[in-house]
């Protein structure tokens, strides 16, 4: 016993750390027992060999063969595993990750598939740390081969990581059993012994047991099914490709599907409940295009035979691209042509057109670690409007691009913001990294770089990038290197890496007369957090300029916001226009101060063109009166981009402090003359805002007058909709929010037609539907009264379409009476009637109410811990609720309460970047209520006197 333990005591230092070879050769270290007897090689001899959360990097895993059987009766499931592994240096220990799983039988193999010992082999847990340790009394050569086999079982999941359970409920009232996959970014763990890291890419050959009633899906397709003991059914997938663990995905269910064949010989497919199977078409069509689309932008084929797409009941986030095997919220997947609306006909077009492009942005190359998942996230949701804009040109995507660059810019202007790349080594720290800064601002800094280096350099770039690094793991420099090495010699005359038959050329990324050094420039956007504010000053036939970091939460004045510019400096691409020319000039600001030459005739001047560039312009001495004078006298001199962009600066700049809210609401004022949909909501959306903050408030005079101005301004463009699915894409989403906001305000003829449609439907009992555009604003005045919310309630209990349930349910937490706010709430905490992956949603919609803000925020108190059992601490859906619970409280005492909250969850307030974000949203909500509310309260005077007099 002694001997074995010094003997273990030596090979954690030599063989573990790696610092020397073992000098043992393969020989056991113990003699092995007689037969039948048990190793004394018990746990309580050993301890865990390893202290760090990342996996060592001396056993590489080559190949998994993993065998799965779920038995959705117990809702258990029992596993096997054999890995091959590739020994780099001497060892007796093979550590992984494990994590819920029950290990009954732990052996290694030789290359021969023979036993090393006939001993059973010990396995120690790190259950902090997530990882098994398995001793082998035999020493694991370095440079050979070896086939690590594991038995294990454990429970379906509740929840929605790992391998776990979902429902759905048939019209005839039956529940129906599944069990699903979702991995990334730490889960694979819970499903099957691994190596959990992004960088231990392997091959994947996957069997599934079933019952003959079910079917079985994994990412490759079947090639042999065979019947095992007691009916069983054994499906036998073909070997994936070289792919990442949290990739895996395999399902049981009985779904049905629709197929359909890419012009490559791709079969694609959409999955959904039986009852559901005639929403996947549309689903079908987008698919089919997508992968056609990307497989000639990307100049690489998509690698797999097959591409499934899947909805599932039960599903937390949007979609999930495991490669082969997309699954989806039925919400992102399923259009239902009589009660989806165009928006939702958008919305599954984008989030298909993100989780195809993971095929070669995640899963054809992969980030080294999760610091940089932003190379998957930001690229996928660029890709979104690159190819819904290629696909669906109807759909007007380019025209959402904006707002998710105003969504980066909200966050990222907090204090609690955070680099783009950043640490991240826990599984808690590391889901959160899945945020506004990885998805939008990763978006908008890839936006800016394309327009940076012209389409065509920067497609043939993140080619060169995508076959340079196919199957394996990159971080930011080699994207950097792949945009602006241009090919060598030795790529050229392969193709390895290069676009085109042409070399590109040596000069293609000159900018301003220079060649540029893009890992400098681009370091300074996702290595710092925050984002640049440039103040303009016209002087002459100059512009003087300057840059500092935009901050909403802490004043100029403040004494503490000189200290929280040091150390930043950003390389920005400033491009600007004037009236003198259509010409786009472009200059690369890469100091505190700079200056432009202009020339003395320009009479205005439009920095960051159609916004192109990640910051905000503020324009000094005057230069806000020139921009409003411009859009009251001719506002189609500057493009529906650029109008927008001045508005959302403008309202940010009235937070930070630098310009007073009556400017803002001057540069508005020309909004009677707009046509385009998108500045008219970007103006409507922050006088909607206003209106949101204040009727939680005790300001009942303020309310009405704000109320009845939004109107007054916006009447015509109110009178001109009509209750009707008619119009383009922009016209139709206009009539929506238009018509939402009517009915909010209590406009009476507005009011008075969604009665009336309601009524129709009340009356049909469910089988006429109101116009899908309008749909959610009917159901929502239906909603008032005791009657009408009871049949929505049941409507929503009974449709089989995502989409109306959706309305339904948004409809339903409109109510002003409290008893039904709660109760829903109580419902989704349940899971029942309403689904747990809906909970987060209405939340955040009773808080939208003013009678229902404090509501929720005291229900997310009492069940706290309830809903981190349920979400898992740091999910998107913890910090949606925490965030948007609080994100409209703008009283002192409001912010008290919610310190005094965090700080009695202080562990967990610790660890979650959410809580800094949270609370700096209501300390800017004070500070503008503060700052702001009598002016808004003299300006809505002034204007009711004006239309008095």
């Amino acid at each position: 016993m002694a001997l074995v333990r010094m003997l273990v005591l030596s090979l954690l230092h030599v063989s573990l750390v790696g610092s020397q070879p073992a000098k043992t050769s393969q020989q056991p270290s113990s003699t092995p027992n007689p037969a039948g007897e048990q190793s004394p090689l018990g746990t309580d001899n050993l301890s865990f060999p390893w202290s760090r959360l990342r996996l060592p990097r001396y056993i590489i895993p080559l190949h998994y063969r993993l065998l799965v059987h779920p038995n959705l009766t117990s809702l258990s499931f029992t596993g096997s595993v054999q890995i091959q592994i590739e020994v780099q240096n001497n060892t007796n220990w093979v550590v992984l990750h494990s994590k819920g799983l029950q290990i009954s039988k732990a052996t290694i193999l030789n290359q021969n598939l023979g036993l090393l010992s006939e001993q059973v082999l010990p396995v120690l847990h790190n259950p902090s740390h997530e990882q098994i340790g398995i001793f082998s009394p035999w020493v694991l050569s370095s440079g050979q081969k070896y086939f690590l086999y594991i038995e294990f079982g454990a429970e379906l999941a509740e929840g929605f990581y790992g391998f776990y359970k979902s429902t759905y409920r048939t019209s005839a009232g039956k529940i129906r059993t599944l069990a699903s996959t979702h991995f990334e970014p730490t889960s694979a763990r819970t499903a099957f012994p691994c190596f959990d890291e992004p960088n231990f890419k392997a091959n994947f050959s996957v069997r599934i047991r079933r019952s003959p009633e079910y079917i079985s899906l994994s990412n490759m397709p079947i090639f042999k099914t065979v019947e095992v003991n007691d009916g069983l059914l054994e499906d036998r997938f073909a070997t994936s490709v070289k792919m990442s663990t949290y990739l895996v995905a395999f399902i049981v269910c009985d779904f049905k599907s629709v197929t359909a064949t890419t012009s490559s010989g791709v079969q694609v497919s959409i999955y959904a409940t039986p009852e559901k199977w005639n929403q996947t078409h549309y689903a079908l069509e987008a698919a089919v295009k997508m992968l056609d689309f990307y497989d000639e932008y990307f100049n690489i084929h998509y690698p797999l035979p097959k591409q499934d797409l899947i909805a599932i009941p039960d599903f937390q986030s949007g979609a999930m691209e495991n490669w082969g095997l997309t699954t989806y919220r039925e919400t992102s997947l399923l259009f239902d042509p009589l009660t989806s609306s165009v928006s939702d006909k958008l919305w599954v077009t984008m989030v298909i057109g993100h989780e195809l492009a993971h095929q070669w942005f995640g899963n054809l190359v992969t980030m080294e670690w999760w610091n940089d998942i932003w190379l998957n996230e930001g690229f996928a949701r660029y890709m979104e409007y690159i190819s819904v804009e290629a696909t669906y040109p109807e759909l007007k995507v380019e025209e959402y691009l904006l707002h998710t660059c105003f969504a980066a810019i909200g966050h990222d202007s907090l204090n609690s913001s955070r680099p783009i790349s950043s640490p991240a080594d826990n599984p808690t720290q590391i889901k959160q990294m899945f945020d506004t800064v990885s998805y939008n601002k990763g978006a908008c800094i890839l936006h800016m770089l394309r327009h940076f280096l012209t389409d065509d350099v920067f497609q043939r770039g993140i080619v060169r990038y995508l076959r340079k690094y196919s199957y394996k793991n990159a971080c930011n420099q080699d994207l950097w290197d792949s945009l602006a090495n241009t090919c060598t010699e030795e790529d050229f005359s392969s193709g390895k890496h290069c676009y085109s038959s042409s070399q590109a050329s040596k000069n293609a990324y000159l900018f301003a007369g220079e060649h540029l050094d893009l890992t400098a420039i681009m370091n300074t956007w996702t290595l710092q957090k925050g984002v640049p504010l440039v103040t303009v000053t016209r002087k002459g036939s100059h512009l003087l300029l300057k840059q500092n970091r935009f901050l909403r939460t802490v004043l100029p004045s403040d004494p503490l916001w000189s200290t929280m510019q040091q150390g930043f400096l950003w390389n920005i691409p400033l491009t600007y226009k004037t009236d003198t020319s259509s010409t786009t000039y472009r200059h690369l600001m890469t100091t505190h101060t700079d200056s432009v030459h202009i020339g003395a005739e320009v009479s205005w001047v439009k920095l960051n063109s159609d916004m192109t560039g990640y910051y905000v312009v503020h324009y000094e001495d005057g230069g806000w009166d020139e921009m409003a004078k411009l859009l009251r006298e001719n506002h189609t001199a500057l493009s529906y981009k650029d109008r927008t962009q001045l508005i959302h600066n403008a309202f940010q700049l009235v937070t930070a402090g630098y310009l007073p809210l009556n400017k803002a609401f001057d540069l508005i004022g020309y909004l009677q003359l707009e046509t385009h949909t998108v500045p008219l909501l970007e103006g409507l959306g922050y006088l909607e805002t206003f209106y949101g903050m204040i009727e939680k408030r005790n300001e009942l005079d303020l309310v009405h007058n704000l109320g009845m101005y939004i109107l007054r301004f916006f009447h015509a463009v109110i009178d001109q909709q009509t209750w009707s699915d008619e119009g383009s894409v922009s016209e139709r989403r206009l009539r929506s929010d238009v018509l939402s906001l009517a009915c909010h305000l209590d406009d009476p003829p507005c009011l008075k037609r969604a009665r009336q449609i309601f009524e129709d439907w009340l009356q049909s009992k469910g089988t006429l539907n109101p116009p899908t555009d309008v749909a959610e604003i009917v159901y929502s005045v239906g909603a008032q009264d005791d009657h009408g919310w009871a049949s929505l309630f049941h409507a929503y209990n009974t449709s089989l379409s995502s989409a109306q349930k959706q309305k339904i349910l948004f409809a339903l937490t409109s109510s002003r009476d409290t008893n039904k706010l709660n109760r829903l709430l109580e419902l989704g905490l349940e899971g029942k009637a309403i689904r747990p992956q809906d909970l987060s949603f209405v939340i955040l919609m009773v808080a939208r109410q003013p009678r229902g803000h404090h509501l929720a925020w005291n229900f997310v108190k009492k069940n706290w811990s309830t809903m981190v059992q349920k979400f898992q601490l740091g999910s998107s859906d913890i910090r949606n609720i925490l965030i948007g619970t609080t994100g409209q409280f703008s009283y002192p005492e409001e912010l008290a309460d919610v310190k005094l909250f965090f700080e009695s969850i202080k562990e967990q307030a610790f660890q979650l970047r959410a809580t800094q974000v949270a609370l700096e949203n209501v300390q800017k909500n004070v500070r503008w209520m503060q700052r702001n509310l009598e002016t808004l309260r003299n300006w809505l005077n002034e204007k009711n006197d004006v239309k008095n007099s």
